[in-house]
């Protein structure tokens, strides 16, 4: 990655995680909005990737998240974590900081010490090396947000944590794993240009897509 590359990474990540965090911090309708708009983006990337292919599978891969979210939005305004009382806006910004600290630290460490790879004939820079750091990551960044932001005790803290560190670095994979797959079969390597330096929008969510189906279904099982 050159020098360019690197900087327009740089800002238009810092871009994009600011209108993120002001879109999820101010009211539940700007936050169900603001993932309206990044679905429609999502869905109108996928359905050119997937140009005289089947679509109905790729586009259910990115409907079915996004209308996940939107469910947890309104039907999910809030929920307890023991005591503390979490707005679902709030958490699911969370929970995106914690899907691009693992797939950073999954990337570094990957890169670095990354000998045994995952799959390679889609995704040849994935490793499990990577994974267990981004999992480490994850979970000292899932530590410090139940200990620091919500005021867990340290037993509830270290519970939790494993939960989402585990849950988000499963599925954050296999999110990823399955837009490589198809990019791999439109022979492209970005879904688009919208955002110099990572590609297009599906590239930045596209580990968020299984984590927030997962999480849908939890809610629901345990509501």
């Amino acid at each position: 990655m050159n020098t360019t590359e690197l900087k327009n990474r740089g800002i238009f990540g810092l871009i994009f995680v600011l209108i993120l965090y002001f879109g999820t911090s101010y009211s539940s309708m700007l936050c169900s909005i603001l993932f309206a708009v990044l679905g429609l983006i999502c869905l109108y990337e996928m359905w050119h990737l997937r140009e005289g292919k089947s679509k109905i599978l790729a586009l259910a891969y990115v409907l079915i998240p996004f209308l996940s979210i939107q469910d947890l939005i309104w039907n999910y305004l809030s929920f307890s974590i023991y005591d503390t009382q979490v707005w679902m806006s709030e958490f699911i910004l969370s929970l995106l900081v914690l899907t691009w600290i693992f797939d950073t630290f999954a990337f570094l460490i990957g890169v670095k010490y990354g000998k045994h790879k995952i799959i390679p004939s889609i995704s040849p820079k994935k490793s499990w090396e990577g994974f267990i750091g981004g999992l480490i990551f994850t979970f000292i960044a899932s530590s410090i947000y139940f200990r620091c932001f919500l005021e867990n005790s340290m037993e509830e803290t270290l519970i939790w944590s494993l939960i989402l560190a585990i849950t988000i670095s499963f599925t954050a994979s296999l999110g990823d794993f399955i837009e490589s797959a198809y990019k791999r079969q439109a022979g492209v390597k970005d879904s688009g240009n919208l955002m110099p330096g990572h590609g297009g929008v599906l590239d930045r969510m596209d580990s968020l897509m299984i984590s927030m189906f997962i999480l849908n279904i939890l809610f629901r099982l345990l509501s």
